[in-house]
C-alpha cells in the first residue's frame, strides 16, 4: 500500500486552502489609546491574518498592551518585542481547528509555534497544540514559562 506524501505545492495549497477556512482576527479588540494600542479580550482568529496584524503592530512604534483574555491566534503577539502584559491579563491556547470542526489543518500548529518562545514553546509544542481543551494562564504564570516577556509598567498598579 503506497501512502501519499504531498510535495510542496500540495503542501502550499493545503495550507492556504486551510487557513481560509478559518475565521477572521478580531481588529476590534485593537485600539490606540494614547501612546499605546491596546489588545483587550482578543478571541484571536486566524492565524495568517495574525502574522499580518503582528507585523502591523510591530512596525506601529508604539507599545502594545495585551490586556484582559488574549486566546487561540492573540497569543502569538505576547513576542512582539513592543508588547507588554496586563498585570491581569489571562492567555488562553488551544490546537487551532477549523471553524465548527474538531479538524486541526496540517501546518497551522507550526506556524503559531514559530511566534512562542521557552517554556510557552514546549507546553505548545507538547500538548497545547493537539488540545481542543483551552489552557488558560495568567500573565504572571506566563512570565515563569517566557522570561522575556514583561509586565506593561504603565498598568502596574
Amino acid at each position: 500500500m503506497r501512502i501519499f506524501t504531498p510535495g510542496p505545492r500540495a503542501r502550499h495549497a493545503l495550507i492556504g486552502a486551510a487557513l481560509a477556512l478559518l475565521p477572521l482576527a478580531a481588529a476590534a479588540d485593537i485600539v490606540r489609546v494614547g501612546e499605546f494600542i491596546d489588545v483587550t479580550n482578543h478571541r484571536g482568529g486566524n492565524v495568517i491574518e495574525m502574522v499580518q496584524t503582528r507585523a502591523q503592530l510591530e512596525r506601529s512604534g508604539r507599545t502594545v498592551r495585551i490586556r484582559g483574555y488574549c486566546r487561540s491566534a492573540c497569543t502569538m503577539l505576547v513576542t512582539m518585542p513592543n508588547a507588554c502584559l496586563g498585570p491581569n491579563a489571562v492567555l488562553g491556547f488551544h490546537a487551532p481547528r477549523l471553524p465548527n470542526t474538531k479538524i486541526i489543518p496540517p501546518y497551522v500548529p507550526e506556524i503559531m509555534a514559530q511566534f512562542y518562545r521557552g517554556g510557552i514553546r514546549k507546553k505548545w509544542n507538547e500538548s497545547w497544540s493537539r488540545s481542543l481543551e483551552m489552557h488558560r494562564i495568567s500573565a504572571r504564570d506566563y512570565i515563569k514559562l517566557d522570561p522575556q516577556a514583561r509586565i506593561c509598567d504603565s498598568l502596574r498598579k
